[in-house]
C-alpha cells in the first residue's frame, strides 16, 4: 500500500520497534532452528546456484544469521561481497576470502577492512541478499531507516532475496516511491516469488 510521505515514517517506525521486540523475544534455540530452514532454501534456489557472485550483509544477532550462507558460498566456489557504509547513506561492496577480512564497523555491523580487501564494481548480476526486519507478500521490505539499501538496489542489476522468519512477514507493508521489491523472499516456512523469475 502507497501511504503519504508525512505519515510513512511514524508508521515504519513503530513496525520497526515491534518487529525488533518480536526478534528479541524468540528463543535462541528457535532462532537458530529457523536460520537453519532459512539457510537450506536459500542454498537450494537456482539463482543461488547460477550466480557467480553473493553480495550479502554480515548478519547481527537479531538478523537472520548468513554466516553459514557465506561459508556455504565459498565451499561452492562463489565470490562473496559484503558492504562498507559511507557517511552518505550509500555503500560500497568488497570480496572478503575469510572472517578475518571483517572488523567492527557501522552501527555495530561487521564491515570488510579496506586495505586488504578488493572493491566490487559490476553489479549489473550476481544474487544480493537484502536485510530487513519484514518483508511483505509483494516484496517491499522494513529496513532500519537508513536508506542505504534503497540506493544500492536502485542501480542492482541481479536477482534480489530478502530472507525472513515467517513471524515478521507481514501481508502489506507502507512503502514510497523510492522503495525496491525483492525478487523472492525466503522464509523458514516456505519461499514467496513476488516477480518472474530472471
Amino acid at each position: 500500500m502507497s501511504v503519504n510521505h508525512n505519515d510513512i515514517r511514524e508508521i515504519k517506525s513503530e513496525l520497526r520497534s515491534g518487529f525488533k521486540s518480536r526478534r528479541d523475544d524468540m528463543p535462541s534455540d528457535i532462532k537458530l532452528n529457523m536460520d537453519c530452514e532459512i539457510q537450506s532454501r536459500f542454498l537450494a534456489l537456482r539463482q543461488y546456484s547460477g550466480c557467480e557472485t553473493v553480495f550479502t550483509y554480515v548478519s547481527k544477532e537479531l538478523e537472520v544469521d548468513t554466516y553459514a550462507i557465506i561459508r556455504a558460498a565459498w565451499a561452492n566456489g562463489k565470490k562473496v561481497a559484503v558492504p562498507k557504509c559511507l557517511d552518505d547513506s550509500r555503500m560500497d561492496f568488497y570480496f572478503i576470502e575469510s572472517m578475518d577480512d571483517l572488523e567492527d564497523g557501522t552501527f555495530g555491523v561487521k564491515e570488510p577492512i579496506v586495505s586488504r580487501c578488493k572493491k566490487a564494481v559490476d553489479f549489473s548480476k550476481g544474487l544480493c541478499i537484502v536485510p530487513g526486519l519484514s518483508f511483505d507478500a509483494e516484496g517491499y521490505r522494513l529496513g532500519y531507516g537508513k536508506g542505504y539499501y534503497d540506493r544500492f538496489l536502485a542501480g542492482f542489476g541481479g536477482y534480489t532475496v530478502g530472507l525472513c522468519y515467517s513471524n515478521c512477514i507481514k501481508w502489506k507493508l507502507p512503502h514510497g516511491k523510492y522503495d525496491r521489491a525483492v525478487d523472492v523472499i525466503v522464509t523458514d516456512r516456505y519461499i514467496r516469488r513476488t516477480k518472474p523469475e530472471k
